[in-house]
């Protein structure tokens, strides 16, 4: 990590692991986009700009948008359901199976992210992966996104991040979900990036150890920052978007948060300091979302209030 010296002074107190993680999830993400950047050259690719909406505003390249992952792009947590995948694929027992379960059934009910569970989690997915290869999990990851996440995107908030494209925006996933978990879903989803938790690697084969910790709560603030520092954004012109109270660091660190689908910290955190709020699980909103990419523009540029 000696390699991260384009990072600026934090502005707050963040544990030594939340750095850490942060950092390594930054580095992790500019590895990617820069990749991709000089693959789509190669092929001649490129996006098509669309109708530019009031807000975001287009051509603004110091701004960009971070969305979390689990409960607001995506129903439930990417990690059960890769943890699902590899069940299938024989990865490990039933046991295991019944565990990830239960997690799951957990987080449907209560409907945020608890760490504790979140942890526990994430320990027992290190240790399905120890001794594999990275490129092992990512082929698998391909395979596992188009079995059991690609129908559980919210189109409201897909359509948000559309919308920040269309403005010429660049936009990452930022999640406590593995990065190349993460880094698949945003790339299916035609984000720019994903900054997620590291799991350590030698010559590329998994080690079962995490580099600092999971990117959760306060370190995802730190990889926001060190990513908008390595990137030169203006934070006070990006937006952040979220469920979860855990990422109310995150979202103070921008000019544009929003809650989507909030807990009921967020809400009441959202609503006392005048934030945006959406919310895709209702009903109520069903008449808003229609078209897509007509959504996306239509709740940034106003109403949203609830």
């Amino acid at each position: 990590m000696a390699g991260l010296g384009w990072l600026t002074p934090r502005r707050r107190s963040a544990t030594a692991r939340s750095v850490l993680a942060g950092e390594a999830a930054a580095e992790a993400a500019r590895k990617t986009s820069v990749a991709e950047d000089e693959a789509a050259l190669l092929t001649g690719t490129s996006d098509e700009a669309a109708e530019e909406p009031a807000f975001p505003v287009a051509g603004d390249d110091r701004a960009a948008a971070f969305f979390d992952l689990d409960n607001t792009v995506m129903q439930g947590a990417a990690i059960f359901h890769f943890g699902r995948g590899l069940y299938k694929r024989k990865f490990f027992e039933r046991r295991e199976l019944t565990r990830f379960a239960w997690q799951q059934a957990w987080f449907r009910l209560a409907g945020v992210e608890d760490p504790e569970h979140m942890q526990d989690a994430r320990d027992s997915a290190l240790s399905i992966v120890k001794g594999h290869r990275v490129s092992e999990l990512m082929s698998i990851g391909e395979e596992i996104y188009d079995e059991y996440m690609a129908d559980r995107i919210w189109p409201g908030t897909r359509a948000l991040a559309q919308a920040h494209l269309d403005a010429g925006q660049r936009v990452w996933l930022v999640t406590a979900a593995p990065v190349e978990t993460a880094t698949i879903i945003a790339r299916r989803l035609g984000l720019t990036g994903a900054l997620g938790t590291v799991a350590e690697s030698v010559d590329g084969v998994y080690t079962g150890r995490l580099v600092g910790e999971p990117l959760h709560g306060p370190a995802k603030a730190e990889a926001v920052r060190a990513l908008a520092a390595a990137e030169d954004l203006d934070l006070d012109r990006c937006a952040a978007y979220s469920d979860s109270h855990n990422d109310i660091p995150m979202l103070s660190l921008v000019g544009h948060p929003y809650a989507i689908n909030p807990d009921t910290k967020l809400r009441k955190h959202a609503r006392a300091r005048d934030w945006r709020l959406r919310d895709y699980r209702t009903g109520r909103k069903a008449a808003k979302v229609g078209i897509p990419a007509a959504a996306g523009v239509g709740a940034l540029a106003g109403g949203w209030r609830l």
